[in-house]
């Protein structure tokens, strides 16, 4: 009877590690896996939900998200004024899930300038914000690396701005 004893507690410490090793092992590959997502894939997943971004700048921008590609993303504020942010002007987001989208590759190619040319098709007057300027108007033309903006009124002129200093695209 002590060897039966013995066995069933030595089968017992073997399952136990067993279980162990089974758990370490899945959050290991839990860890490995997670390292392949994104920060716009997550965004992606949060699509109508209200998140919280911090821009490169310090500004702090709250609402819904209502599209976003690999490299922006279009937020709407309680006001139902339309942000258009970069990715790389984002320095922090809160309120995201643990939820990852998969960016198929056209997403993945559907840079700052798509979503741009959008804008400046339906001659939406914005308000482009840079590190250093903000600047009120139409955009004209978007080109390779950086946009046309024509000014309002009262003096009206194109600035030329590079995609890459935009940090904000807001609706008028």
């Amino acid at each position: 009877m002590r060897w039966e004893a013995l066995f069933t507690d030595l089968e017992g410490q073997m399952a136990a590690a067993h279980d162990d090793d089974w758990r370490a092992e899945v959050a290991e590959r839990t860890r490995g896996e997670r390292t392949g997502i994104d920060l716009p894939s997550r965004i992606a997943a949060a699509q109508g939900a209200s998140l919280s971004i911090v821009l490169s700048d310090g500004t702090v921008l709250a609402g819904v998200v209502t599209d976003s590609a690999h490299a922006w993303l279009l937020l709407v504020d309680a006001g139902g004024r339309e942000h258009l942010v970069p990715m790389a002007a984002v320095a922090s987001v809160d309120g995201l899930s643990g939820a990852a989208h998969h960016v198929t590759e056209v997403e993945r190619r559907l840079g700052i300038s798509h979503a741009l040319r959008a804008l400046s098709r339906d001659r939406a007057r914005v308000q482009v914000r840079t590190r250093g300027s903000e600047t009120h108007g139409v955009i004209a033309a978007v080109f390779g690396d950086h946009i046309d903006l024509v000014t309002d009124a009262p003096h009206r002129h194109r600035v030329a701005v590079p995609t890459a200093a935009i940090i904000e695209v807001a609706s008028s």
